[in-house]
């Protein structure tokens, strides 16, 4: 994993009392805690309706005092902002090339030294689907390592850690499982998230 901005101490310090600040300003409730059993884990992140769900993640990332890689498509990571994108956690995504990302991904959480949370939108995409992706679940279950369920709630403005999920191998019944728990949560564009 390459080094972020959550690794760089005095930015991640001034960061952290920011996010902190602007969240419980802006009326945003930060729930939860990272369970010591998920130091190294999958962290789905949804729902993900809108460009402004990495900001939020990144401010409640830091309030919750985590260590978060996230993917992205690799367009945003063209110049000039790739190596900001970088920086800030991200891992460039190519939806258009087969590559073994899940292999990759689960190869890169096991070798790695320290804490690292690896956030995945299960859908994959910000417009609306009604079909998850599930290399969340293969990454999380090749690496053997839980599955962590956040989840943002823009209309009650919380956003925070749920519980923890061992993936079974039984990937229908527990994507069922998975998708029933996010069925309250509203996203920042209600209408593109569907948990059913």
């Amino acid at each position: 994993m390459h080094l972020t901005i959550f690794d760089t101490p005095l930015v991640r310090t001034i960061l952290r009392g920011a996010s902190v600040a602007f969240l419980k300003l802006s009326g945003w409730k930060v729930e939860g805690a990272l369970p010591p059993s998920a130091s190294k884990c999958v962290l789905i992140a949804a729902p993900h309706t809108s460009n402004w769900d990495l900001p939020y993640t990144l401010m409640a990332a830091y309030a919750l005092r985590l260590n978060p890689y996230w993917m992205g498509k690799s367009s945003i990571f063209r110049p000039p902002f790739g190596p900001l994108m970088r920086w800030l956690g991200g891992i460039a995504v190519n939806r258009e090339q087969s590559t073994n990302l899940v292999a990759a991904s689960a190869a890169a959480l096991q070798a790695a030294d320290g804490p690292v949370q690896l956030i995945v939108p299960p859908e994959g995409t910000r417009s609306k689907t009604r079909h998850w992706k599930t290399g969340f679940y293969y990454i999380a279950l090749t690496a053997k390592v839980p599955i962590l369920m956040a989840y943002m709630d823009y209309p009650n403005k919380r956003v925070g850690l749920g519980p923890t999920f061992e993936p079974t191998g039984d990937v229908e019944r527990d994507m069922a499982a998975i998708k029933a728990w996010y069925a309250p949560f509203k996203g920042r564009n209600v209408q593109q998230f569907d948990a059913d």
